[in-house]
């Protein structure tokens, strides 16, 4: 059960702040999605988001940070197995499952629905 809590805890304070930078700072959501990413990144690359992903598994890795986070940690494996190259291709391979059913589901609801312009 503690699992569970900690998942909910560490994802929805993720979001919380992201929420926060929203409403109270003149960020846009796109810096904001960014920045989460570049922490993610940052994090992982120096070896502190692996114990949050121990901790919270799910609640860790679903947000944009543990997307950086699988980012960094591909980059650091393809390092250690190919050298200087795998700096390269390390990241996206990584992450190639999450970014193809990303632009999969993306393309399957923009056919099955309408998007509409802001007024």
């Amino acid at each position: 059960m503690m699992d569970y809590v900690w998942c909910f805890l560490v994802g929805g304070g993720l979001c919380v702040i992201a929420q926060i930078l929203i409403d109270k700072t003149a960020l846009t959501p796109a810096r904001i999605l960014t920045s989460y990413v570049v922490a993610g990144v940052f994090l992982g690359a120096v070896g502190l988001y692996s114990p949050l992903v121990e901790l919270a598994g799910c609640g860790a890795t679903t947000p944009l940070t543990g997307f950086g986070y699988l980012i960094a940690k591909g980059v650091r494996r393809a390092v250690n197995e190919r050298g200087l190259l795998g700096a390269l291709s390390g990241g996206l391979t990584a992450s190639s499952a999450g970014i193809a059913a990303a632009l999969c589901f993306g393309l399957l609801c923009a056919l099955i629905f309408r998007g509409k312009p802001k007024n």
